[in-house]
């Protein structure tokens, strides 16, 4: 699908480092090597924030408690994060995306969106061009990237987690509907483990099941949800890149498989989630004023608590008791609580840039080349 707007589709390159954190202590460390890797804390209340190919074999994930990790791979290396070390390699990843886009939409310190429809090389290939990228990560920084090629956001993100690790893959204009078609509802993103078995009891499994639902059906069962996927379903999205946004919060989320019902299963579960939490402002060198605690409940109900503080909250100690102030508002639950959510947001440090418009469309020269 194409954007009516315009004759020709945009260029979009999602570019996805292989496992980065685990893959830089790797790199640096020739023991590591080949070997079960998790960077994150090795105590109870410990999170993974990366996990090696090796350790993936095992089930281990980032975002699962240490504890579960370990019992999953008995020979698990943990590794301290060094967050100092990954925005610098970072840094360094990103000047390779200067050299052919100047539409760079960062979205963590290892993934990014480029618009490589202005081609500023004059390349010739959107696909060459993520080749090109992809061979110079290898050699200036000795790690691996994936890619994925499409005409617009969603497919490009989807299309580079498609061939992982260290693979490419291009979904072309007139390939994107079909695509999307035979895709699992899981992989769209967004879709959690609850919205999925949700999806399951209405019949829907795939993208093609997804389309041959109406826009009243889909706003009957997913709310505010339904525009995107019914979209998606289309291989549609008009998103641009955007280059250099401003940050307005940073946080995570997790939907868990079975409900939170207990007050000390939701304590254990908020606790990770403030590692979480806590591992991504870290790397994006921030502070901030707002905390809010983000409640969905079985039946899809969702509350928020939030609390502004002066200072800003600059330590991960005074994270955790803003966030646990906040749950302690909600307790006892009414019901099973499927997602927990924290974020912090009135930011202020070096990673709140201002936004710089694209280029807009339609005036460049070079923008007719191929896939």
């Amino acid at each position: 699908m194409i954007d009516s707007s315009e004759s020709l589709p945009r260029k979009i390159i999602h570019i996805d480092m292989d496992a980065f954190f685990a893959s830089v202590e790797q790199r640096d460390n020739p023991e590591l090597r080949g070997r079960p890797v998790a960077v994150g804390g090795s105590s109870r209340r410990g999170v993974v924030a990366a996990a090696s190919y090796e350790a993936r074999e095992f089930g281990v994930r980032s975002a699962m408690p240490s504890v579960t990790a370990a019992r999953r791979c008995p020979g698990l290396v943990f590794v301290p994060p060094r967050f100092e070390v990954y925005r610098n390699v970072s840094q360094q990843i990103r000047q390779i995306f200067s050299r052919y886009s100047d539409l760079v939409e960062p979205l963590s310190l290892d993934e990014a969106y480029l618009d490589v429809t202005r081609d500023k090389q004059g390349v010739g290939s959107a696909t060459r061009i993520a080749q090109l990228i992809r061979a110079a990560i290898r050699e200036e920084t000795r790690l691996t990237a994936s890619a994925g090629v499409s005409y617009n956001k969603f497919l490009a993100k989807i299309a580079s987690d498609q061939n992982k690790p260290d693979g490419i893959c291009v979904i072309r204009p007139h390939e994107g509907a079909d695509f999307v078609s035979s895709l699992p509802v899981r992989r769209f993103y967004g879709v959690g483990p609850k919205t999925a078995e949700r999806m399951g009891r209405l019949e829907i499994h795939l993208g093609a099941d997804l389309r041959d639902r109406d826009m009243e059906f889909l706003r009957e069962h997913f709310g505010k949800s339904a525009d995107y996927l019914y979209h998606a379903a289309r291989g549609v999205d008009l998103r641009p890149v955007r280059p250099d946004r401003v940050r307005k919060s940073v946080g995570c989320e997790r939907t868990y498989s079975e409900d939170l019902v207990t007050e000390p299963a939701l304590r254990e579960a908020l606790e990770r989630i403030v590692d979480l939490a806590w591992q991504r402002i870290e790397g994006h060198r921030v502070t901030g004023r707002t905390v809010t605690l983000k409640v969905k409940f079985e039946d899809f109900r969702q509350i928020t608590r939030a609390r502004s503080c002066d200072p800003c909250i600059a330590r991960k100690s005074e994270l955790r008791a803003v966030a646990t102030s906040l749950l302690d508002q909600v307790l006892p639950v009414p019901r099973g609580v499927r997602l927990l959510g924290l974020t912090l947001s009135g930011l202020s440090g070096t990673e709140c840039p201002q936004i710089a418009e694209p280029e807009p469309r339609g005036t460049n020269p070079q923008r007719a080349f191929d896939f």
